[in-house]
């Protein structure tokens, strides 16, 4: 019995659960974490109403010009539908090659940046016959031939075509991306440099406007702030073109959250040629506007890692410029097909997700490969050299031996952005920012923010009100007053 006494009773002791730690770099999925979301704060920012309507007043002095330039020579439909991008060209928001174009930073150049996709043709009547010339292009590339158009159309644009005469006598006009840009730039200066001769109060400043390839660069400032505006002259279809109509028949991670009708509204032709081309000719299809539907169901955390390793990448991969942004938002909606919702809705992944994309992004350069996400049988880095890919792929593994090291550096280049744009509006300021150009026949108008939120004032009284722009959607600003948005 004495035995049974003195047997030894079992005792529990609390274990402390280990940190969960990335098996390459060390790191700590937490860290990674506080970091990314740290990154984020910087990145994303509220803005006051004084910015608000700087915002506001970049974009209508953009319109108005455009409105301008199309009474030049009435060249731009009379009434346009362009597309107002968050970001520019630089940050991938579409597929533009970056080689060409003048490096900016935000902060030293610039605020905020922006792309704005101007149809120099409309080609949205469905009884207009029109076809796409991929004949003597690569994938993701066509020639656009205004053969079938009408003659008001190729009296119009036939000095912006290059010619083809056929043994049966019959010319061919093929409307020329360099040529459009070489119209459209000249034609932006030419309406700039009149608007420059008369300086009206309130009208923002023009600080440079600069030709990058086929890219129109144009900085504005407008009381303490500078907004970059990159203006792409592309040519705007509605529906779906054929080469790309094998991606519906497939299951993706839209179903369900998204009409197919939404996100096959239309797509563009960008002034944008393959490595093996013809500049002259050759237009690259873009599906931006679907892009902007797809991120709607695009999980907070994903978003956020997305934008986190684009800042690590970009300055890294810079040069030679093989990699651009474009390719990392590819692999992140084709992680999202690959992927469980249920996986990347999680709230604390982020670092998870930041991981994968850089391990995403070295399988794709080690093997040379990653298809576009809407043409698969496209593989945007067919044309790497191994020596370049190879390169880029050592450089990334730097950042994946050590994503937190990375992720600081980047938070510090957020803020040294932030500094430098805080000192600018010291220095600089406007009372008055009400843009005092006519808007033009074509565009439709716009409720002034200033009326709306003077509106706001008087119908709230004693109450806080801010302003917030969506970075996805900067033409609708949303309200807060207290804690409830509208």
């Amino acid at each position: 019995m004495s035995k049974i006494n003195k047997c030894a009773s079992i005792s529990t002791k609390f274990v402390p659960q280990a940190p969960e730690l990335d098996f390459r770099s060390g790191a700590r999925t937490e860290e990674l974490n506080r970091l990314i979301a740290e990154f984020s704060k910087h990145e994303q920012r509220e803005y006051d109403d004084q910015r608000a309507l700087e915002i506001h007043t970049a974009k209508d002095f953009i319109f108005s010009m455009l409105g301008m330039v199309q009474k030049l020579d009435q060249k731009l439909p009379v009434a346009n539908e362009y597309l107002l991008l968050s970001g520019g060209v630089r940050e991938g928001v579409v597929d533009m090659d970056l080689d060409e174009l003048t490096v900016y930073a935000r902060g030293a150049d610039y605020d905020m940046d922006f792309t704005l996709l101007v149809p120099a043709l409309k080609l949205h009547d469905r009884n207009q016959p029109v076809t796409l010339d991929m004949r003597h292009s690569a994938l993701c590339h066509s020639w656009l031939s205004l053969r079938l158009f009408d003659e008001g159309t190729i009296n119009k644009w036939k000095d912006c075509c290059t010619v083809v005469d056929h043994l049966n006598g019959a010319t061919n006009y093929f409307f020329s991306p360099t040529l459009v840009a070489d119209w459209f730039y000249e034609s932006i200066s030419m309406v700039l440099a009149e608007i420059q001769k008369k300086p009206q109060r309130g009208v923002p400043r023009v600080e440079k406007v600069e030709r990058n390839a086929t890219v129109i660069s144009i900085i504005l400032g407008v009381g303490g702030s500078r907004m970059l505006y990159d203006v792409v002259p592309v040519v705007s279809f509605k529906g779906w073109p054929a080469v790309a109509q094998s991606w519906l028949m497939e299951n993706h991670f839209w179903d369900g959250k998204i009409t197919e009708e939404e996100v096959i509204s239309g797509f563009y032709l960008l002034p944008a040629c393959s490595s093996t081309g013809q500049k002259e000719n050759e237009w690259r299809l873009s599906f931006a506007r679907s892009e902007v539907q797809l991120k709607k169901c695009i999980s907070s955390s994903l978003m956020q890692a997305y934008q986190a390793c684009k800042a690590l990448i970009i300055k890294l991969l810079s040069r030679p410029k093989a990699i651009s942004p474009y390719h990392l938002r590819s692999l992140m909606l084709w992680a999202c097909d690959r992927l469980p919702h249920t996986y990347l809705a999680q709230e604390d992944y982020a670092a998870h997700f930041l991981l994968g994309l850089i391990d995403d992004l070295q399988h794709c350069l080690v093997n040379k490969t990653c298809p576009n996400y809407f043409i698969p049988q496209c593989n945007m880095l067919e044309h790497l050299s191994d020596d370049t890919a190879m390169l880029h792929a050592r450089k990334l593994s730097s950042i994946r031996s050590d994503p937190a090291e990375h992720l600081r550096s980047a938070i510090e280049h957020a803020k040294a952005a932030s500094r430098l744009t805080l000192e600018l509006q010291w220095r600089g300021g406007s009372s008055n920012l009400s843009p005092l150009l006519e808007t033009g026949a074509d565009q439709q108008p716009d409720d002034r923010l200033a009326k709306k939120l003077q509106q706001l004032v008087t119908e709230n009284p004693g109450k806080s009100i801010s302003v917030f722009i969506n970075p996805d959607d900067v033409t609708r600003p949303h309200f807060r007053i207290d804690d409830k948005f509208f």
